[in-house]
């Protein structure tokens, strides 16, 4: 079976990090970038926003040992620490969410709240690189828009993701689409990130939701219209809300049934000729809505599933489960 992809991270725990990256005079606040052109004056009596350069990369990035990736919430959980996670749990993988539209939908801010000024830096991201792991943000989600929805000046787009792909020093970036209705959207979106991975090497990776029978045809078409601009998509992440304890028998067989008809929608819209070879570049991410709704059987099986498939990687989102279970998830190896 196909490899299990780079990606690799830490848990869940409704988690959340890294508030921002850098305000002036190394204050992290949240991030947020601007459009193409000059900086717009800020309001009376606030600081302007500057970036400080981010967080070194080592040369070259060990692989970290398993393949979970954890999902971490800034929005929930502001002073998360990476590198501190990433000790105690093995985790060196993490996708950092959610960045959304602001401003004049050319500006991009963490989803939540506002962070207070003495929120972290991004120092606990260097120290994660330094041993080896890495991170990468997520745009969009729940908490607001990709800014390819709000942002239609031309160049605008562009600027505000490598803005904050460069703030991140990132090598990859993911995309939660919820607004594959529109039909401008995808391509403005794969016009400005054409344009990034034509000026650095960027990873880029979708993450749609899976419905028992796939995946929705807007979000296929979305994907298709993406790679027709020349995009790359090195990855696409199911989102599963995992069927309560109380239902049916029979959750995680339905829940494998619904994966495989994505995989082969997705060897489609890759134009594969051999649809074995689309696991690698497919994640799975249940969604609990409790904690009771994974327990230690059904988490070894998940673990065993992603394993056997060679998936991308394995994450978790929602309500953390029990610690347990948590442990037998990041200890996810190929």
């Amino acid at each position: 079976m196909s490899r299990k992809a780079r990606e690799s991270g830490t848990l869940p725990r409704p988690l959340a990090v890294l508030a921002a990256f850098v305000l002036a005079g190394a204050t992290a606040l949240a991030i947020r970038m601007l459009p193409a052109g000059a900086e717009p004056a800020p309001p009376a009596g606030a600081a302007p926003v500057r970036f400080a350069p981010p967080p070194q990369r080592p040369a070259a990035v060990r692989q970290p040992p398993g393949s979970f990736v954890g999902f971490v919430d800034t929005a929930r959980d502001p002073e998360f620490d990476l590198a501190a996670e990433s000790r105690a749990t093995g985790v060196a993988r993490y996708a950092l969410g959610h960045l959304v539209a602001d401003g004049d939908g050319c500006l991009v801010r963490w989803a939540g709240p506002p962070q207070p000024a003495d929120a972290p830096d991004a120092a606990g991201l260097g120290r994660l690189r330094a041993a080896g792991g890495d991170a990468f943000p997520v745009f969009g989600g729940p908490g607001g828009d990709d800014p390819a929805v709000t942002c239609t000046r031309p160049g605008g787009l562009a600027t505000a993701y490598r803005k904050a792909v460069g703030a991140f020093g990132a090598a990859a970036a993911a995309f939660e689409i919820r607004d594959a209705a529109d039909p401008a959207v995808a391509p403005r979106r794969a016009r400005a990130l054409r344009a990034l991975q034509g000026e650095r090497p960027l990873r880029v990776f979708f993450t749609l939701r899976l419905t028992p029978d796939g995946l929705d045809a807007a979000d296929l078409a979305a994907l298709r219209a993406t790679r027709r601009e020349g995009v790359r998509v090195d990855a696409v992440e199911l989102l599963a809300e995992m069927e309560p304890r109380t239902g049916p028998q029979g959750r995680l067989r339905r829940l494998g049934s619904a994966v495989r008809a994505a995989a082969g929608q997705l060897a489609r819209a890759y134009g594969l000729a051999d649809e074995e070879q689309v696991w690698e570049r497919l994640a799975l991410t249940p969604v609990l809505a409790r904690a009771g709704d994974l327990d230690e059987p059904e988490a070894r099986k998940l673990a065993e599933y992603a394993v056997r498939h060679g998936l991308a990687w394995l994450s978790l989102r929602g309500t953390s489960p029990k610690p347990e279970i948590s442990r037998i998830l990041w200890m996810t190896h190929s």
